[in-house]
């Protein structure tokens, strides 16, 4: 059976124990398919000529092993430390968190092959931006590109909106607007003082109408080669408009309706064609009652472990299945259909 040798680029310091990648990675090193897997933390100080300098073409990586788990150290992320070549391995995984510099980007795929990194970082940094929704606004709610004061005003005097930055994340910078209010997070100030300060400093935003029904939750689906592999519920906090867990919000285990089978199966040809392959995107409640699309995210998917003990399920073993199949059939075999 071909093995593969897999590099997975990360950053510890933003682990917990409820992180993914522990479970993810102990079910790739078993496969049958694996021939080792290494870690390259950004966190590791001697990391930080590849992570942030892009001054070194090696990175000082970790074994993972059978004890591979989380410790607030980062002690397997430490320990047996050795400096590698890219061009060791096989395959690149990327579970970086935000942020990631689009130099970043640019100075890994001039070292090593795009082809061979999930998820590819061009693709990454291209469907990162929320304006990237627009290409699909048929299954989204009503939205618009916001670069103008005159932008915002038109687009809010149809019904009240949400302005997303272009390339923030975790809910961070998230304004809502209604009336002559503008809230950031659950502090509402003038919206003449918020337009000032835009004016002041530009920023472009994806609008999107505010959904009334936000209160029954921001569903998260996750996706790997066009396969559902679960999904979760996030409830905004008590007296919050946002659901983000980072602002506060709930997650609660949900089922995948109808209208979000099918956003998955428009979206998976989509992204893979940019290389994208493993993803998690979200829905809201819309007025009529049904899901739509609010948000995609291509860069750290997160949640596999929660699925899996909300389900009882085997997803962490089934997301490692797909991922070596895909190494297998996509990247070094031929082409393999999306499901």
């Amino acid at each position: 059976m071909q093995q593969f040798r897999m590099l997975v680029l990360t950053d510890h310091a933003a682990h917990s124990n409820e992180n993914s990648i522990y479970g993810l990675l102990q079910e790739l090193r078993k496969h049958p398919r694996c021939k080792g897997i290494d870690t390259a933390s950004r966190s590791i100080p001697k990391n930080v000529l590849f992570f942030t300098h892009h001054q070194q073409r090696s990175v000082h990586v970790a074994p993972v092993d059978e004890g591979f788990s989380f410790r607030p150290d980062g002690y397997f992320f430490k320990n047996r430390l050795r400096l590698a070549s890219l061009r060791e391995y096989d395959v690149i995984l990327l579970r970086l968190p935000h942020p990631v510099p689009p130099s970043f980007w640019q100075f890994l795929s001039a070292i090593y092959p795009e082809k061979q990194i999930i998820n590819r970082p061009s693709g990454i940094y291209e469907t990162s931006s929320k304006l990237f929704l627009l290409q699909i606004a048929d299954i989204c709610p009503p939205i618009r590109r916001c670069k103008s004061v005159a932008d915002i005003i038109e687009f809010k005097e149809q019904f009240p909106i949400v302005l997303k930055p272009a390339y923030n994340y975790g809910g961070k910078g998230i304004v809502k607007i209604e009336g002559d209010k503008a809230w950031t997070g659950n502090q509402a100030i003038p919206l003449d003082r918020f337009l000032k300060a835009f004016e002041d400093a530009p920023t472009e935003y994806l609008g999107m109408k505010y959904l009334k029904n936000v209160d029954q939750g921001d569903k998260r689906i996750i996706v790997l080669t066009g396969h559902i592999l679960g999904a979760s519920i996030r409830l905004p906090a008590k007296g919050s408009w946002m659901c983000n867990v980072a602002q506060g919000g709930l997650a609660t285990p949900a089922v995948v309706e109808a209208e979000e089978q099918q956003m998955a199966a428009k979206l998976s040809p989509l992204l893979a064609d940019r290389g994208v392959i493993f993803y998690g995107f979200d829905t809201l409640v819309n007025d009529e009652g049904l899901r739509t699309l609010s948000e995609i995210n291509t860069l750290s998917i997160g949640g596999l472990v929660q699925i899996a003990n909300f389900t009882g399920k085997p997803v962490v073993r089934e997301a490692a299945y797909l991922i070596w199949e895909y190494v297998k059939n996509t990247i070094y075999g031929r082409p393999s259909s999306i499901a």
